[in-house]
């Protein structure tokens, strides 16, 4: 029998429970290569989409079958071709991709039926919905290519899939579809599950895949994984690439998030079916354990401009006249402007935070955290502090800390930790207020 210790399990329940309210009733599509499957990670991942889906989230689930396919071509003597990044799928090939869906769905329909005691599937009662939710245009000939039987999404019956996943149903898509004359056409399952989070535009799309996320430094593939990217930091990305890509590639996925977010799907992750629950990691913890791409053309979160005083200001002023926020005169913020982060949204500013750096301690402080009454709850302020951490280690900084009297659990749920006042560098002990007795917490910056 496991023993659960409610001085760990506790805090930890707490601190998801603000990601459990935010995503209840929201839509993620989630592509799952057959790779996964080959892996033996099914049945894990499965348990893991079941939580998900028992925590309100409406699902749909998108799989891929390259090695099922391959497997199915090796028995019968035949070997895959590919051009362009893309299957060439002749009469064979589409034998043994039906095949190989077929018997995919099976295993998967079955996974999701499993309820045995003592398992994240036990009293669970997940019911999963498939149907001809998609139309399909074949690929064509390409540089001279006749791709035959691949093709390209044409449409997604979205209205179809939203009436399933409306009744608490799971809805499960196989890359195929078909024309209006019947023929059925092999698809990607990128392509899938991007047009069909287009289709729904779903709050999130994931994907679990070989890929661990977008490296921090392309040069260094097995460094560390950059954890959020703006949209057009995406691209940029991209831009510096050319040619076909592998599904082992980061890149093969990212261009696929690119397209969702252009479109409208606001938040796209590529995430490590090799991490036991990275599923559970990234919509359930701050930091989640891939990379996520996110479109900031709905909310800028940038680094202030002399243009952004008056903002700040008016941001700010309730929770000075309060007592949350020591008083700073417009001149102090005038002088430091530049080393505040706002977000924007239509032109006007939710949120702000300062960061003062100690170079020769190697820590900064984050000052003047704050985020807008009217939107509070959201997700800014976490945002915010993101972005300070991102430029703290931009300088080559250790830690940052910060000094509060009312806000002190937040900042310990984000990892923050107590220390004593006496710890502070030199320069800051020297101005700091012991009348108002504030709480100094710091951060280690990995």
């Amino acid at each position: 029998m496991s023993l659960v210790f409610p001085h760990t399990f506790v805090p930890w329940f707490r601190a998801v429970a603000p990601y459990i309210h935010a995503y209840r009733g929201e839509t993620f599509v989630v592509g799952m290569p057959g790779e996964l499957v080959a892996a033996g990670k099914l049945n894990a991942f499965v348990q893991d989409l079941a939580i998900v889906h028992a925590m309100g989230i409406k699902i749909v689930l998108v799989h891929g079958f390259r090695p099922q396919v391959n497997e199915q071509l090796a028995a019968k003597g035949q070997k895959p071709q590919y051009s362009h990044g893309i299957r060439v799928t002749d009469a064979v090939a589409l034998d043994c991709a039906q095949e190989a869906a077929g018997q995919l769905r099976f295993e998967i329909e079955a996974a999701f039926s499993q309820g045995l005691p003592n398992t994240p599937m036990a009293n669970a009662t997940v019911r999963v919905v498939s149907g001809n939710f998609l139309t399909a245009r074949p690929v064509g000939i390409v540089d001279g290519v006749d791709f035959q039987h691949s093709g390209l999404v044409r449409k997604v019956d979205g209205a179809a899939i939203q009436r399933a996943i409306d009744t608490g149903a799971i809805v499960l898509l196989s890359p195929f579809g078909f024309s209006p004359t019947g023929e059925a056409f092999n698809l990607q399952m990128e392509d899938v599950a991007t047009s069909t989070a287009i289709a729904l535009q779903a709050d999130k799309l994931l994907f679990v895949c070989e890929a661990a996320g977008v490296p921090e430094n392309p040069q260094d593939p097995d460094g560390g994984i950059d954890t959020e990217l703006t949209l057009a930091d995406a691209r940029r990305l991209l831009a510096g690439r050319s040619g076909p890509v592998e599904p082992t590639d980061a890149a093969f996925y990212l261009r696929h998030c690119v397209r969702a977010c252009e479109a409208g799907v606001e938040r796209s992750h590529i995430l490590p079916f090799a991490v036991d629950g990275a599923l559970l990691q990234e919509v359930y913890t701050h930091d989640g354990i891939g990379t996520m791409v996110v479109d900031e053309k709905l909310e800028s979160l940038r680094e202030a401009t002399p243009d952004d005083v008056g903002g700040i200001v008016a941001l700010i002023e309730p929770f000075e006249r309060d007592g949350t926020l020591v008083k700073r005169d417009r001149n102090e913020i005038e002088r430091d402007v530049e080393a505040y982060t706002v977000i924007e949204h239509d032109g006007v500013i939710f949120g702000c935070a300062a960061l003062y750096p100690y170079v020769e301690a190697r820590t900064a402080e984050m000052a003047a955290l704050t985020v807008s009454a009217e939107v509070q709850g959201q997700g800014d302020g976490d945002r915010i502090l993101k972005r300070v951490e991102q430029r703290a280690k931009a300088m080559g900084l250790s830690s940052i800390f910060v000094l509060t009297t009312r806000t002190m659990h937040w900042f310990i749920k984000r990892g923050f930790q107590p220390v004593d006042p006496e710890w502070l560098p030199e320069e800051r002990k020297r101005k700091y207020n012991w009348d108002r007795r504030s709480q100094v917490l710091v951060k280690k910056l990995a």
